[in-house]
């Protein structure tokens, strides 16, 4: 059986969702779905990105394949697992990893040093799988950590004994591909060309993880083939993902564009697959639906008429009573509530299809391509000119900050500093902070974009951070550790609506990485991936702030903290 799902709208909200759900049926939207119409949405080439519709099947009659490769790396003594990839490729493995409490199974994501360092404490390297995933086999950063870890392994066992414990999953055909049967990669497992990278949960880039795992790969995919069939259903009354969708695209028609999602300890890190998925699939062409992960619920009154909350639950497990009653307050507020429970852990592969078709729903009803990113490749252009240029002249460039007390540095452009100046009470790391949260308008929402480690003690602040300003401003709050949140919801944050106010956070790397192979290091592909993701926000005329920590980053931030109570 399917997820259980109930929903509550406000009366306004009820007639609209009504009218559209008629409108869905009349349209035959989900049949045309199914026979990969790509004018259900824009007419453009979403008939090339719908291979996730059917993968499930696909994957259910060749599971061969991952007991052979559980048993094989049993067989080779390989006990530790670290996947090295971005987005769509590392998000559903890191999902599986913390809700099944695979302790075993790393997720490297991240350029910055500190990162890299950790991951490799945390391994024996000789007993360690290294999965390099990628679905183009060009990301920067994957090919990044495939060299630096290939390059530890073979000074210890040898170039022709480390590429077996590599195994590579991406498209067929890729440098990737090339890279891996060069160095005599133990396995190469295939995507699908036609799943992009955040609808691909279900195909060998989440499958082939759930199996290194030692995850039962076959209950997952009968879990989620469940609900496979249920979105099949071509009465949108009917279809669990139908519904899901269409409650999102309404909301968001409706100015309810915030979803803020509620997750209970088990499914704890579920948030962060939906960040990606939803928001850089709808966020572009000046709209955006703007996932609002680990926001505890709060009093009514601290939110605006912006939000939609999604509440997991798993059966069974022990009700908290103050949460329900805050979930409860909300709904009675007007505020339009959604309650999935999930049957059990398995079931969370339910949600990866139903929540993929729900998306593709939201897009047609919102008008427009669900399947694309086209605000991605910005930051990767500004941060490959950085790099580039590094590799010229062996520096990166010069830049000013507009005020500076020693500890912390703020830069912007000329223009908002300018704005801040003459806002600020004064001239101090307070004053300026201060001023950039008064451009907070209603229904802005306010996003730390932080390019530091991403440990719990570090998200700790940031959180508290938020709630600071969740209680004083009364928008949604996000956050996102960079480099990875430029896969995912960096693509809504410039390609969205210009309702965001952001603050992104960089510091000093007290050890830098190098690269193997490369002049640049990783601290150095780090500050160019945050200074052009920042250029591309300021270029599109938002609202943004950098604050650059020296010295210690967790005293910066407590420092940050402090000044923004």
């Amino acid at each position: 059986m399917p997820n259980l799902m109930k929903h509550s709208l406000p009366e306004k909200l009820k007639q609209s969702y009504r009218a559209e759900v008629q409108r869905t049926i009349e349209e035959k939207r989900v049949s045309r779905i199914w026979e990969k119409d790509a004018a259900v949405w824009t007419g453009a080439d979403e008939a090339d990105w719908l291979g996730w519709l059917t993968i499930v099947d696909e994957e259910l009659g060749d599971l061969e394949k991952y007991r052979s490769l559980r048993e094989d790396l049993d067989s080779a003594g390989l006990t530790q697992a670290l996947l090295m990839g971005m987005g769509g490729s590392s998000l559903c493995p890191e999902v599986l990893a913390i809700t099944f409490g695979r302790d075993d199974f790393h997720i490297l994501d991240s350029t910055v040093p500190a990162q890299v360092i950790t991951a490799e404490s945390k391994l024996d390297l000789e007993k360690t799988v290294f999965i390099v995933a990628s679905k183009s086999g060009t990301t920067l950063e994957p090919n990044c950590f495939k060299q630096y870890f290939f390059d530890r392994l073979a000074k210890k066992i040898g170039k022709e004994r480390a590429g077996r414990q590599f195994l590579a999953i991406t498209d067929p055909g890729s440098s990737m591909q090339k890279a891996a049967e060069a160095d005599g990669y133990r396995h190469i497992f295939f995507g699908k060309p036609d799943i992009g990278g955040r609808f691909s949960a279900l195909s060998a880039f989440g499958m082939t993880a759930a199996a290194v795992m030692g995850l039962d790969v076959e209950r997952l995919l009968k879990s989620a083939d469940a609900m496979v069939k249920a979105c099949r259903a071509t009465n949108a009354n009917e279809n669990p993902g139908a519904i899901l969708g269409t409650l999102l695209g309404v909301c968001h028609r409706e100015g309810r564009d915030k979803l803020t999602i509620l997750t209970p300890p088990e499914f704890y890190d579920l948030g962060a697959w939906l960040e990606q998925l939803i928001a850089e699939s709808t966020g572009k062409n000046g709209m955006a639906i703007i996932p609002v992960d680990r926001e505890a619920p709060d009093d009514p009154e601290v939110y605006g008429d912006d939000r939609v909350f999604v509440n997991f639950t798993l059966k069974g497990s022990e009700a908290d009573e103050d949460m329900l009653a805050d979930l409860n307050d909300l709904a009675e507020a007007g505020h339009p509530m959604i309650d999935i429970e999930l049957s059990d852990l398995y079931s969370i592969g339910q949600e990866f299809f139903r929540w993929e078709f729900a998306t593709a729903v939201a897009g047609s009803i919102m008008g427009l391509n669900p399947f694309n990113q086209p605000d991605v490749e910005a930051a990767k252009v500004e941060a490959r000119k950085i790099t580039d240029a590094y590799e010229v002249s062996g520096e990166l460039p010069k830049e000013e900050p507009f005020f500076s007390d020693g500890e912390i540095s703020l830069f912007s452009r000329p223009d908002y500093a300018a704005e801040l100046e003459n806002a600020a009470d004064e001239r101090s790391l307070a004053g300026f902070l201060e001023a950039h949260l008064w451009n907070l308008a209603e229904n802005d929402y306010f996003a730390i974009l932080a390019f530091i480690e991403m440990d719990q003690e570090h998200e700790d602040v940031l959180q508290q951070i938020k709630s600071n300003v969740l209680v004083q401003y009364k928008v949604a709050t996000c956050l996102g550790f960079g480099p990875r949140f430029l896969h995912s919801t960096g693509q809504a944050y410039k390609g969205g609506p210009d309702n965001g106010v952001f603050l992104q956070i960089t510091a000093d790397d007290p050890v830098d990485v190098p690269v193997p192979g490369q002049k640049y290091s990783f601290g150095i592909v780090e500050s160019a991936q945050a200074r052009g993701d920042f250029q591309v926000l300021l270029d599109r005329g938002r609202r943004a702030l950098r604050a650059h920590i020296s010295g210690d980053v967790k005293a910066g931030l407590e420092r940050l903290l402090e000044v923004m109570g």
